[in-house]
Order: structure tokens, then sequence, then C-alpha cells
């Protein structure tokens, strides 16, 4: 779809942003999961308190909250305010979750947190835009991957495509580093 000349907040509404580093509102952990849906008048609590579970929930971050949901959300550890920035956007039900390299602000033992929630997304067919260094992960969950360098496209293709018959020298180079 052509988004060039749209309607910008419609699209706003549509796509759920992510982005490198976790950045929680000043907000209670609750609100800032029903932040988007409170901009759009939607307020009843019943809903909102439905939405805020089960976003939590899918983000593997509703058991660790459950009883601190009036607690400021600038409070939690990395990978839980990258969980609850991703259950933000999701509380949206976006068409599409643009992710700006999730992972590369967290602690190496925090990543596979935020890749799991990631992937369980995947899988339940969120469709997602991810930037990131991370080539297992691009290969294991990408139906489509892009190779960029320099600000160009450089090549693109199925996970196979890319990292089983690279063309340019380049992402040669770059899957060779990552093995």
């Amino acid at each position: 779809e052509d988004v060039t000349d749209c309607d910008v907040y419609s699209l706003r509404r549509r796509v759920g942003m992510v982005f490198q580093r976790p950045n929680p509102f000043p907000l209670s952990i609750y609100d800032n999961v029903t932040y988007g849906m409170r901009r759009q008048g939607r307020n009843k609590r019943s809903e909102l308190d439905e939405v805020v579970e089960r976003t939590l929930t899918e983000v593997g971050l509703w058991d660790e909250v459950r009883d601190k949901l009036s607690e400021s959300g600038l409070a939690l550890s990395g990978g839980q305010a990258q969980r609850l920035c991703i259950a933000r956007a999701m509380a949206m039900d976006p068409d599409v979750i643009l992710m700006d390299e999730p992972t590369s602000a967290l602690d190496p033992e925090i990543v596979g947190e935020v890749l799991n929630v990631m992937r369980d997304l995947a899988s339940g067919g969120m469709t997602m835009v991810v930037v990131t260094h991370e080539m297992g992960f691009a290969r294991e969950v990408g139906s489509r991957v892009l190779f960029l360098a320099d600000g160009k496209l450089v090549e693109e293709g199925t996970p196979r495509d890319i990292f089983e018959k690279p063309q340019s020298p380049r992402l040669k180079e770059q899957i060779g580093r990552a093995h």
C-alpha cells in the first residue's frame, strides 16, 4: 500500500512503533499500555483492562507486573520496559509494527526475552518491519529479508536466498562475520 500520499493521522492509527531504546512514558504501566486508546476516546474501563491484561500477557510481562500496574513504567528494567513498549504498540491493534533495532540497547542476557516476544508475534501473524543486526533472528523469523548498506538496498529475498545464496560481496562478508 502506498503511504506517501495519505492522511498521516489515519496511518499512525494503523502502525505501531518500537524504538531502539526502550521509551516508556512517564506514566503508570497501565497508562502506558492504554495511552493510545485513550487518545482515541476509548475510555471504557472494562475494555482498557482487557487490553492491558491481553497485551502484557502476550509480551510475557503480565505475571511480573500484574500487582504493579499503578507504578511508573520508568521503573522497569530494560527488557521489561521494551516489552512494555511492544505491548503499548500492540494495544492499538496495528496492521504493522515497525521496530528499529529493538534489542540493541539491551543487556545481552535480556535480548532473548524481547526476541522471544517478537517470535511469538510473528507466529501469531503480526506483520513487523524490523531493523536488526540479529542475523539468526532474521533468518529464523523473517519472511522477507532486505540487506541495506550505506543507505542503499543491496539485496533482498527470502531468508533462504539471503543467507544461503548471497549475491553481493558485502552481504557475503557480513554473513561470514555472523558465523
